[in-house]
């Protein structure tokens, strides 16, 4: 079930300029310009959502961050940590113009191994699903909404 999120609402709080004729995005995490890309745009777009919609701290987030995945170094798009700095959520981000598939998720189940997050985020900006894993039981299950980010309370 794709999940009804308005990232567009973040739009506005975007921070782009340009430069030599070509634009870039500010990205609050690395504190840099990005040349803008539409998977870029998404993945700023995300992390306003995240940050202001489900109170995910700033300092519990990563952009870019590198894994070694079967030998292979990659690089997933959002990492976040909960309170413990214990590895909470992973998202994906595609353009808007990728179709979200099997190949996706089989992508971003792969960036998980190593990780073995509570929760996967695969999104586009058009389509976003998310899941929540269950380690226990070998399986995952589709829920209706991006937690928020736990309390620490909750700990």
């Amino acid at each position: 079930m794709t999940l009804p999120i308005d990232f567009l609402k973040f739009q506005p709080k975007l921070n782009i300029r340009k430069q030599d004729g070509q634009v870039f995005i500010h990205d609050p995490i690395r504190k840099k310009y990005l040349v803008q890309t539409p998977e870029e745009v998404v993945r700023q777009l995300v992390l306003g959502y995240l940050m202001e919609e489900r109170q995910f701290p700033k300092n519990r987030i990563r952009t870019e961050k590198m894994l070694k995945v079967n030998e292979l170094t990659k690089r997933c798009d959002i990492l976040v940590y909960d309170w413990d700095m214990q590895n909470f959520l992973l998202a994906e981000c595609k353009a808007p113009s990728v179709r979200i598939s099997e190949a996706t998720f089989r992508q971003i189940a792969s960036y998980n191994l190593p990780l073995r997050v509570a929760y996967l985020l695969v999104t586009n900006g058009l389509e976003t699903y998310c899941c929540e894993m269950d380690y226990t039981g070998g399986n995952f299950k589709f829920i209706g909404e991006v937690p928020v980010f736990p309390s620490q309370s909750s700990r």
